[in-house]
């Protein structure tokens, strides 16, 4: 049998690259503690940096890449996150805040954390998690699928971010594992070693990866013809973000009548116990929906120009009628193929009047399927979101409004990426033309 290593293989260009980037995200978790000073967007954009060039390198330098080392690298730069603290996030307080609510009273929702306030009877961690929540007079915005890793988590370890994060690697791995067997390895080291991956689940534990695997692995299961496990990951993904409904009718049309029965049956048994104590995520969702607008893009343009109102109706009506199509040439031409998910999410992103870096990963795992400059240009360029007033130190502004210097880098850099990849596209169609007229003759 074939040996895993061979002997020119034990040390290589790989592994070179693997041990800079190793060294960038030990520093980055040592950084993110704020031993001496609060961490500054210079620092970190820096340190980014650092971890992105050997990415870059690899992919176009190295022609003898091997999933065992992409695998192994990409796990050993996320366990750095473990010793590491969420970089300019506060997300994760209410996770653990929502995990001890959900074991100690059967629901996290409907209840407002400004009403706990001054509860004597609260435990000590759980006032850390108060006073570190964000928007504490809403409920939460998660979903159950989410809310029961986060109960689990709160049972392994009160107070403690760690089981999450072990358990969100654990999951990111899992993403790479289904990738892999559909994907090229050069563009399956893209996902498993991009930054913005890596500090969004690792070193914040954003329970996006959540959704992502879930649904990932609902087309894995419809591809092997497990049509009632795909209806229950199909849910569970649903269940943990609102984003994974914009794939569940070409789930649908491929899983059949019992796929379809198991994935509603799913969605009910993860939804019914909530909403018989009287509320669910989507009171939140609802105001979410209406009234924010953070790194907007395409809503930001229409919005200055009509007025909220108007910009979700134009852009929703845009967006549906693009899904359509999306839909029906689905139906028509790729039925047994994973759809274009990094168009479907993406161009609801540009249409979204909130786009928070962690947003652009649903992109991604379906880039290492359909290649493009623009997707990974993006999920570079997406870093910029962090550049608003708050981390800029403009206290005299609004904490999440950006500069207009920033949208116009950040997404001025996505639009020269989009124009190269359009170009390039157009030029392989022309030259196709030539090579059929060719024959034709």
């Amino acid at each position: 049998m074939k040996q895993i290593f061979q002997p020119e293989n034990r040390f290589s260009s790989v592994d070179v690259a693997g041990l800079a980037c190793l060294l960038g995200y030990v520093v980055l978790a040592w950084y993110s503690r704020g031993t001496f000073e609060e961490p500054h967007l210079s620092v970190f954009f820096g340190l980014i940096t650092w971890v992105s060039i050997p990415v870059v390198l690899v992919f176009f330098l190295d022609k003898k890449l091997t999933f065992l080392k992409v695998f192994i690298w990409a796990l050993a730069f996320r366990l750095c996150g473990l010793g590491g603290e969420p970089l300019f996030e506060d997300d994760f307080f209410r996770y653990l805040w929502d995990g001890y609510l959900f074991v100690e009273t059967g629901t996290p929702y409907g209840h407002i954390p400004a009403d706990s306030f001054g509860d004597p009877h609260i435990p000590a961690f759980a006032v850390t998690l108060l006073n570190g929540i964000n928007y504490p007079d809403l409920p939460t915005i998660y979903g159950p699928t989410n809310q029961v890793i986060f109960a689990i988590g709160h049972l392994l370890s009160p107070g403690s971010l760690l089981p999450l994060q072990i358990v969100f690697i654990a999951l990111d791995m899992l993403i790479i594992g289904l990738l892999s067997r559909f994907a090229e390895l050069k563009y399956l080291l893209l996902y498993a070693w991009c930054p913005l991956v890596i500090k969004e689940f690792a070193f914040t534990a954003h329970p996006d990866v959540i959704g992502i695997c879930c649904l990932l692995l609902a087309f894995v299961m419809a591809h092997r013809r497990y049509m009632v496990f795909a209806g229950i990951t199909l849910a569970l993904a649903v269940g943990a973000k609102v984003f994974a409904l914009l794939l569940v009718p070409f789930l649908l049309i491929r899983i059949g009548l019992r796929g379809g029965a198991s994935f509603v049956l799913t969605l009910f048994v993860l939804y019914f116990p909530f909403l018989i104590q009287g509320s669910s995520e989507f009171t939140t969702l609802m105001i979410f929906a209406s009234n924010w607008e953070f790194n907007a893009s395409l809503y930001a343009l229409f919005a200055a120009g009509t007025s909220p109102f108007w910009a979700k109706l134009v852009l929703s009506a845009f967006y549906f009628t693009v899904l359509v199509i999306f839909f029906h040439s689905y139906k028509k031409h790729r039925l047994h193929a994973i759809p274009r998910g990094d168009l479907i999410f993406g161009i609801f992103l540009l249409c979204a009047p909130v786009v928070n870096p962690w947003y652009v990963i649903w992109v991604l795992p379906f880039a290492v399927l359909y290649p493009s400059l623009t997707a990974w240009v993006a999920a570079s360029a997406i870093f910029l979101a962090y550049a608003s007033a708050v981390h800029l130190g403009d206290f005299d502004a609004d904490p999440f409004v950006h500069s207009i210097w920033v949208l116009l880098l950040e997404y001025g850099i996505v639009l020269m990426a989009l124009l190269i990849d359009l170009s390039v596209r157009f030029k392989l169609k022309a030259a196709n033309s030539k090579v059929v007229e060719g024959k034709s003759k």
